[in-house]
């Protein structure tokens, strides 16, 4: 057991936000358990991971839906590394169709996933946060804030998501957990299907959110950055 190094916990790891997420805090010496439903490319990030300067990365098969699996897993992190300083809730799809397209299968995996699977993710490590003094980061969207036609099932879930951090950022605070949520604007991952290319260039980059990670995590403990914006520098329709 390793007590050495903080400890940070990632859902939907294995790329994307994810990925970058974890890149900044392995870079910074943290030990880095990143979860996700695909084993082939968890394992596969972990292994990229450990060939970084820095901290020990480790892979879960974790279905956030799953409250057991997610408990275990957080279980299996403490008994390898004795500690769970910071949880990045991450996991999340998207379903996109007009109301009348939307199927209920649809409709429950996005809610399940990215509302339910956050609620999950909290419950597993909540005991251990309060016991660092850690902190609890979600990664919502705009489409929290911002609501668009053919987004019933995402805009709710993200609506959803961050009432929910903002809710439990007010429970926990006298326990001395810190919450936030990072709400991104366009940014180049492989969210529904899109394979990220040159032409991604204008969008942030999921390096931009590990660094954001970063920057919360170094806030001084006065101070609570609870709900942050980002969105690229250059709107779509401004670019040339």
């Amino acid at each position: 057991m390793d007590k050495g190094n903080k400890v940070g916990l990632i859902t939907g790891g294995s790329k994307g936000i994810g990925l970058g997420v974890a890149e900044a805090m392995v870079k910074e010496n943290y030990h880095v358990a990143i979860t996700s439903r695909n084993q082939e490319e968890g394992e596969a990030a972990a292994a990229y991971l450990n060939k970084m300067n820095g901290g020990e990365a480790a892979y879960w098969n974790v279905d956030v839906r799953d409250l057991d699996a997610q408990v275990q897993c957080v279980s299996e992190i403490l008994d390898k590394w004795g500690r769970l300083d910071v949880v990045i809730a991450n996991a999340g799809i998207g379903h996109f169709a007009s109301i009348d397209d939307l199927t209920a299968k649809q409709w429950n995996d996005v809610i399940d996933i990215n509302l339910t699977g956050v609620f999950n993710t909290t419950k597993a490590s909540l005991d251990a946060l309060k016991n660092s003094h850690g902190y609890l980061i979600t990664i919502a969207s705009l489409a929290g804030t911002n609501f668009f036609a053919g987004g019933a099932a995402y805009n709710a879930s993200k609506f959803g998501l961050v009432g929910f951090t903002q809710a439990v950022m007010l429970d926990v605070r006298g326990d001395g957990v810190k919450v936030s949520t990072i709400m991104p604007g366009s940014v180049a991952t492989y969210f529904n299907g899109h394979v990220p290319n040159e032409a991604d260039a204008w969008k942030i980059q999921p390096e931009d959110i590990g660094q954001m990670v970063m920057d919360l995590l170094h806030m001084d403990p006065r101070t609570l950055p609870s709900k942050v914006e980002v969105r690229p520098s250059i709107p779509p329709s401004a670019r040339k």
